[in-house]
This record gives structure tokens, C-alpha cells and sequence, in this order.
């Protein structure tokens, strides 16, 4: 086999990328929550027949039950499967102290997902010892904030940090060390390499190709003459290269919540309280990251899977929930409903961070700062109590049962 192309050094260290990834992260937190939960076969999704599993714990996953699967299927693997309602809310707060967790190691963290990033862990074994130390001290830290457990996995370059962090979970720590890349590689199904789909998996299939080290049979050349440009990023990776580096990402460009239901509905009063209700989540969520958006965008899918947006931007950037939901029904009222609806949603974008200095220039909408007061107080109440402590009058008595959401 042909060796390693790795990167190898920076200024004298060896270079060290870390994967961390939660373990069934909605449906563990749901059982830290509720422990009555804990050891039973538990999904985060929907509960009508339309809808799909979020995530899977271990215990139901044993029975083929994965998430994207729909819940009737899942049901047929796992009669006795525990479905419960999904809170993005509560996964956020949890992933937000993660990756507080992750930067008293590092200042160099990259959020992939809401349950999982990159670390650069160069240098680091001067602070802490050998990497297998790091990760140790990762995970149980992780166990301290959180609650949860992780999996870790290092490697010199990202992609293999990845893959490793994969090879031993839940709760599990795996390490692919320079000296081991090739041979690490050379066994390695090829479908394991991120972004490798079924469609390219059948074309290797089809050229003989099982392992990375298949790969290596044949130059460069050959693989960029079939395959183009992901021929040349797939040789690579077959030779333990990428040079991807871990960047921490730029603040958020926009915010936002929709919900689909499980019956398609043309009923403006039941739109209105949905709208109220992911106003009030965008709202917090922005209050929460100290940003503030100028325009505000409605989302409308129906029932025939067609999609509208429609946006209005503000005189001034706001985090204000009754303007943002003041906004939306306007915006709502300006729409027709030719179909049923099957979906709504409701964003906040063209952000400025809350510590620049407002001009005279640049008011927020006339008459808000008290509400916005209040929001600030009901946000306290909520994070000290939970989100059910504090209700509109308007979403008294109003059941979300959507079969899906995200925020």
C-alpha cells in the first residue's frame, strides 16, 4: 500500500482533530428528564401515523428502529417503543452547555450539528498529557455539565476524527494515531468516508471498490477521469488526506421555527396560535444569543407539498415577540389559502448583534420596550422553572401536536 500523505506537523506539534459526538442525543436527554425512561426502548417524533422518528436511544435501536424512519414502521420492529414529543428548546440549552464544555479545552471549536463539533486538540497534550488523556477529560466533564455522555474520537485530520468517533459508542473513546493511519485505512469500507452516499457506494461497487485501500490500486488519474473532481477528494481521502482545518462557524444569519401538522388545516385562528407559539420560541432564542433581526419571514407549506415565503422588513432590528408575531399574522393576512395547509413557519433574519450602540437613526418599533421588558422577565421565569411556568392567555388550553418541528 502506498503511504500516508497526512498532514503531520505544525510548527513542531502533531496536529490532532477531535470528534465529539452526544449519544442518542433528544432521546438520551429525554431519559436524563424523565427517569422513568431510562432502559426502555424510547423515540423522539410524532405520534400520528404521518409522522417520523427524530432520534433513537440504544435500547431501540437494537430492533432496527433509526432515525427518518416512519413511526408506523418503526412501531412493526418495536411494539413496546416509547414515542415522545420532541422539545428543541430543552436540546439547545443541553447542546449549549456541550459546547461550553468544549471550549474550556479548546478556543478553536466547530458547532457540526446541534449535538456534535470538531475541536482542534493541537497543542493540547502540553495542557493536559497524551490525547488519550484529553478525551478522557472531555468525556468526563461532558458527564459533569451535561448529564450525558459522549463519544470521542482523534485522529490527525478531520475526516478520520469522525469515522473514529463512530467506532466505539455510546460512551466510547477510539483514537487513530499517525502511525496507524494507513493501516487504519487500508481495511476500511469505503462507505464509511463522510459524504460517500449509496449512488457513488454503487458506482465503487461496480468498480471493484470495498475498502479504501481498493482505491489505492489505481493512480490518481484514474479515479479523476471517472469520477471528476470527487474522484481526486476520494484518492485523497484514501490516503489519509484533508486538510479541512476546524472553524469556528460566524453567528447565525437568521432564526426560526415551523411546525408541521398532523392534519393539513385552512383554519386562520388555529394558524395564528401556531404562529404565536414559534414567535415565542424565536423571540427567546434570539434574546437568548443577543441578536436582533430586521426582517421577519412567514413560510407557508400546503397540502400539495407546495411552498410559499413572504418577508417584511422592519424600520428597526427587534427581538421582540409581539412584534415578530404582530408581523407574521400581517403577513398572513396578506396571503390566500387556495389549498389546505400542511406546514407553518416563522423566521427572524438580517441580524445585528444586540452591543452595537443603537443610533437615533435606528429606533426599535415605537411602543415595544415595555412587551419587551416583559419578555425579558418571562424568559428568567422560564429558564428558572421550566418553559410550562409562564402561558399566554392566547395558547391556554391550545395542544401542539404537530408531527414534526424544528427551531
Amino acid at each position: 500500500m502506498r503511504g500516508w500523505a497526512g498532514q503531520g506537523k505544525i510548527m513542531g506539534m502533531r496536529t490532532w482533530i477531535l470528534h465529539i459526538d452526544m449519544d442518542a442525543f433528544f432521546a438520551s436527554v429525554e431519559q436524563m428528564d424523565n427517569p422513568e425512561l431510562k432502559g426502555k426502548p424510547v423515540a423522539v417524533g410524532g405520534t400520528s401515523d404521518r409522522s417520523v422518528v427524530s432520534a433513537a436511544s440504544y435500547e431501540v435501536r437494537k430492533y432496527g428502529v433509526r432515525s427518518a424512519m416512519s413511526v408506523v414502521k418503526a412501531r412493526k420492529l418495536c411494539p413496546e417503543i416509547i414515542m415522545v414529543p420532541g422539545r428543541m428548546g430543552r436540546y439547545k440549552e443541553i447542546s449549549h452547555l456541550a459546547m461550553d464544555v468544549l471550549r474550556e479545552f479548546s478556543p478553536t471549536v466547530e458547532q457540526a450539528s446541534v449535538d456534535e463539533a470538531y475541536l482542534d486538540g493541537t497543542g493540547l497534550e502540553r495542557l493536559f498529557g497524551p490525547i488519550d488523556e484529553v478525551g478522557r477529560r472531555i468525556k468526563e466533564r461532558m458527564k459533569e455539565v451535561t448529564g450525558l455522555t459522549c463519544s470521542v474520537g482523534a485522529a490527525p485530520v478531520r475526516f478520520l476524527a469522525k469515522i473514529a468517533s463512530d467506532m466505539d459508542k455510546p460512551d466510547g473513546m477510539f483514537i487513530v494515531r499517525h502511525e496507524e493511519v494507513g493501516e487504519f485505512l487500508r481495511t476500511l469500507p469505503v462507505g464509511r468516508i463522510p459524504g460517500v452516499g449509496a449512488k457513488l457506494l454503487d458506482v465503487l461497487k461496480r468498480l471493484g471498490v470495498r475498502t479504501c485501500g481498493d482505491i489505492l490500486l489505481k493512480p490518481g488519474e484514474y479515479w479523476e477521469d471517472r469520477l471528476g473532481k470527487y474522484g481526486s477528494a476520494l484518492f485523497d481521502r484514501a490516503r489519509g488526506i484533508d486538510p479541512t482545518p476546524v472553524t469556528p462557524h460566524e453567528a447565525a444569519k437568521s432564526c426560526s421555527a415551523e411546525n408541521t401538522f398532523s392534519e393539513d388545516t385552512t383554519d386562520r385562528a388555529l394558524l395564528r396560535k401556531w404562529l404565536l407559539a414559534q414567535s415565542e420560541r424565536v423571540g427567546e432564542d434570539l434574546r437568548r444569543h443577543g441578536y436582533k433581526g430586521r426582517t421577519v419571514t412567514l413560510k407557508i407549506k400546503y397540502s400539495d407539498f407546495s411552498q410559499i415565503t413572504r418577508s417584511k422588513s422592519l424600520d428597526g432590528r427587534t427581538d421582540n415577540t409581539g412584534v415578530i408575531y404582530e408581523t407574521a399574522c400581517a403577513l398572513l393576512d396578506q396571503v390566500k389559502l387556495p389549498r389546505s395547509v400542511r406546514l407553518i413557519g416563522v423566521g427572524v433574519s438580517n441580524f445585528e448583534a444586540r452591543a452595537r450602540q443603537v443610533t437615533l437613526f435606528e429606533e426599535g418599533p415605537a411602543g415595544k420596550e415595555a412587551t419587551s421588558e416583559l419578555d425579558k422577565a418571562v424568559d428568567a421565569v422560564r429558564r428558572k422553572f421550566g418553559g410550562k411556568a409562564v402561558t399566554r392567555v392566547e395558547l391556554l388550553g391550545f395542544k401542539k401536536k404537530p408531527t414534526n418541528s424544528a427551531d
